[in-house]
């Protein structure tokens, strides 16, 4: 199972979105190995502009899974954002969160966006 980033999603959603990446979103979806969570559906949501995008982002909750962002994520998010402040590195507050809710329920994030590779080794 894999927490796709908002990063892939923006692929995958748009025709000419990154045929790479839309190939690896699709496949996962296919499996039944994709999966979100609440910071990545608002910024879908705030960046999706069309009906049919819309008709896509309505779909997807209703069949895939969601990982909640319990307190505990929270408090993850925190210790990740210190440890990384404290090796000179940072990220955008929602890329933390959602990191920190991959590692909270032990699944990979697929992302197009470096700062995972660092967030998840923190």
């Amino acid at each position: 199972m894999r927490l796709i980033d908002t990063s892939c999603w923006v692929h995958q959603l748009r025709k000419n979105g990154n045929a790479e990446i839309r190939q690896k979103v699709e496949s996962l979806l296919r499996a039944g190995k994709a999966g979100w969570c609440a910071p990545v559906r608002l910024e879908l949501w705030a960046g999706v502009g069309r009906d049919p995008e819309a008709d896509v982002l309505r779909y997807y909750a209703s069949v895939l899974p969601d990982f909640p962002v319990e307190p505990e994520v929270w408090n993850l998010a925190d210790t990740l954002a210190i440890r990384g402040r404290r090796r000179g590195k940072s990220a955008p507050s929602m890329d933390i969160l959602i990191a920190a809710c991959a590692r909270h329920h032990r699944v990979e994030v697929e992302a197009d966006d470096e700062h995972f590779n660092w967030l998840m080794t923190v």
